[in-house]
């Protein structure tokens, strides 16, 4: 595994459960490409720091799984302000130059694998 894909997945963390949006935008590529329960695409850091504020998410990473130089899925506990008891969720991250370019959340780490794995796949065959 690439230390700085795993650098870039610590800040992001770090920034989002500090809920600072200035370095939630720095944390992330320009686009960010996203997947969640209300929608997938690219999004500007700008936006990416605006989620940050009205989710008010805290993700608490609980195991890694390296799939490749650039992906790499953590599962996590979230929890948001009106629901404290974390859920358990899984997110594929992907980073270049040290910021995040993807980020998809899925409901738990078997999905999460899947799809990252797909992604590795497609990447490898460009």
């Amino acid at each position: 595994m690439d230390s700085s894909l795993e650098v870039a997945i610590n800040e992001w963390h770090a920034s989002v459960n500090a809920g600072d949006l200035q370095r939630s935008a720095g944390a992330v590529g320009d686009p960010v490409v996203v997947l969640g329960p209300k929608g997938a695409g690219p999004i500007t850091p700008a936006q990416f720091a605006e989620w940050v504020e009205r989710s008010g998410i805290k993700l608490t990473p609980r195991s890694w799984h390296p799939v490749s130089e650039r992906l790499m899925v953590v599962e996590e506990d979230a929890t948001w302000p009106e629901n404290t008891k974390p859920t358990r969720v899984a997110t594929v991250f992907r980073a270049s130059g040290g910021k995040i370019t993807a980020a998809l959340r899925l409901p738990d780490l078997k999905a999460a694998l899947e799809l990252a794995y797909i992604c590795r796949e497609m990447a490898a065959t460009e």
